[in-house]
């Protein structure tokens, strides 16, 4: 398996494109230079486009990912009616979703082939829209409005309509800011990263009665943090048994083992890294995370090791300006 990571730096508006070694370090294949604030990317469900997020023109830009090396050539783009904060894609990659925190609103942008074409419905009323995440089924988007402590529930149809689902949403505790999500592989369990009180939630997806409930909220910071809480970004391995999130303020990343079942989750450890970890991500094995620092302008790779899943950093690197959003590919 090659994998291939991207990094998205809005300062020096560049996509740094890096091969990860075995061993985990990283060579530079390719700096790409982009019309726009990069921000939010993600690979399409077929591996064959990276699509990534730009402002102040707010619009959605497809690159076609070079099957050898993961290298990135432009093959389209289509305007969005907000600042994409978050974008992500259904499982099938028919449709492309736009969360957008200045606009309030989701958007789904219908995918021709891979490519992004005109946009089929936009859902407004979401202060502090973060993120867009369809259920491992494919049929429920998850949209937290941070402003709103609430996540809206649509089902999305063949068409790429959104339609509020019953229950239409979610409520997490007042103040909590819920941000960004990730599903457990198993497909019953989704975990909620808290922006404003620094915390995670564990939403089973359906109890016996077909009912969503928050079951866990667990305190994501160390004892002794006093300062203000800024958690940013959350991501689980493909095998389940570990979790990870980060914060800002503290620059750390914090370490979860996660049971058997999926249903709890138990701090194991804080990993001091990059200052301000705006964003981070796991390879496909499961082996190593990559963190970047929006104030130290680096990126780091740490090795996931050990039944508790402990972070040990193995390299580090200079990319773009204010790196922000980082992506694996395997191919």
């Amino acid at each position: 398996m090659k994998q291939t990571v991207y990094t998205a730096s809005p300062e020096s508006q560049q996509i740094h494109v890096w091969r990860l070694n075995s061993e985990g370090t990283l060579t530079l294949v390719q700096v790409v230079d982009v019309p726009g604030q990069v921000q939010p990317m993600v690979v399409s469900p077929d591996k064959r486009y990276l699509y990534v997020g730009v402002r102040p023109e707010f619009r959605v830009l497809a690159y076609r990912i070079a099957p050898d090396d993961g290298a990135l050539t432009f093959a389209a783009e289509s305007s969005l009616p907000g600042s994409p904060t978050h974008i992500s894609t259904d499982r099938s990659g028919r449709f492309l979703f736009s969360a957008s925190y200045n606009a309030g609103n989701v958007s789904v942008v219908r995918l021709n082939d891979g490519l992004p074409g005109e946009i089929v419905d936009v859902a407004e009323g979401l202060e502090g829209c973060h993120s867009a995440n369809i259920s491992p089924d494919n049929r429920t988007l998850w949209t937290p409005a941070l402003k709103q402590d609430r996540i809206c529930l649509f089902n999305l149809g063949d068409e790429g309509k959104l339609t509020a689902q019953e229950p239409a949403e979610v409520a997490t505790v007042e103040g909590a800011g819920p941000r960004h999500m990730v599903f457990h592989p198993n497909q019953r369990f989704a975990y909620c990263v808290n922006e404003l009180n620094g915390s995670v939630d564990v939403w089973q997806l359906s109890d016996a009665h077909g009912n969503i409930e928050c079951i866990q909220t667990l305190d994501m910071m160390p004892a002794d943090f006093s300062d203000t809480r800024w958690a940013a970004d959350i991501h689980i391995t493909p095998d389940g048994r570990h979790l990870y999130t980060c914060d800002r303020t503290a620059s750390i990343i914090t370490v979860f083992s996660v049971s058997e079942d999926g249903s709890v989750l138990a701090i194991e450890g804080f990993q001091p890294t990059e200052t301000q970890p705006r964003g981070f991500n796991i390879d496909n094995r499961g082996q190593y995370l990559i963190a970047a620092g929006q104030k130290s302008h680096h990126i780091s790779v740490y090795e996931i090791a050990g039944k508790q899943g402990l972070l040990t950093e193995k390299s580090r690197y200079a990319v773009g300006q204010g790196p922000m959003w980082v992506v694996v590919n395997a191919f």
